[in-house]
């Protein structure tokens, strides 16, 4: 299981907790790359618990860097990522990892049938992921999932190391790149429904949307 953790020294212990309990005897990989207390407080629960592992950068990884940099030094025949700010419970995403025989990937998605929100995004957001999924998961890269941007997606090992080094994205727009190659080498990969929330303080903003448009259109036509 790989967590990309920018800046959450308020919330990473206790994220850790939920993970570990969801997780037992299983790898956890936590990516950290900001300035602040995240890899300190990291570094003092895997003291504690030999499963979890911490990967410490100085420089800026993205998002989508510490997700590859995670499937890199996974060992896992299962290898799973999610966001740090338990948008998804870990325990319905540990539930992921026990669907995925049939597949090469589960992908957690809002948008089905059986998905429930339990605290919904502010409306901009919300508007915003439509638009994204219509413009770029349609019709530019044209997959047909409904949610690419969950924050929750389980792979088997086979199908991540075999795009692996085909991936350029280093920001947010990776988990839609990820699915994209996959699908271009012929991996099965479905949509999951699960439950979700939105939370507080995360680390995306709309401003980055610019940034994701230029580097999905060198993805997709470079």
């Amino acid at each position: 299981m790989i967590i990309p953790a920018y800046n959450e020294e308020t919330r990473i212990r206790s994220v850790l907790t939920t993970f570990i309990q969801a997780f037992s005897g299983h790898e956890i990989i936590v990516v950290c790359d900001g300035a602040d207390r995240t890899a300190d407080i990291v570094d003092e629960v895997s003291k504690e618990n030999p499963m979890t592992r911490l990967l410490r950068y100085q420089e800026r990884l993205g998002k989508g860097g510490a997700i590859i940099e995670g499937f890199r030094a996974s060992h896992g025949q299962k290898i799973g990522f999610a966001d740090a700010d338990e948008s998804a419970e870990p325990a319905e995403i540990k539930g992921m990892f026990d669907a995925l025989d049939g597949a090469d990937g589960l992908i957690g998605s809002r948008r089905l049938k059986g998905s429930k929100i339990t605290i919904k995004q502010p409306l901009v957001r919300r508007v915003a992921s439509r638009a994204f999924n219509i413009v770029f998961v349609r019709i530019l890269f044209g997959l047909p999932f409904r949610d690419t941007q969950c924050g929750a997606k389980v792979f088997t090992r086979e199908a991540v190391m075999d795009i692996i080094d085909d991936l350029e994205g280093r920001g947010f727009e990776t988990d839609l790149e990820i699915l994209w190659r996959l699908e271009q080498k012929g991996y099965r990969v479905r949509e999951y429904p699960i439950t979700w929330k939105h939370s507080e303080g995360s680390t995306f903003r709309l401003s980055y949307s610019w940034k994701m448009f230029v580097s999905l259109m060198k993805i997709r036509w470079g």
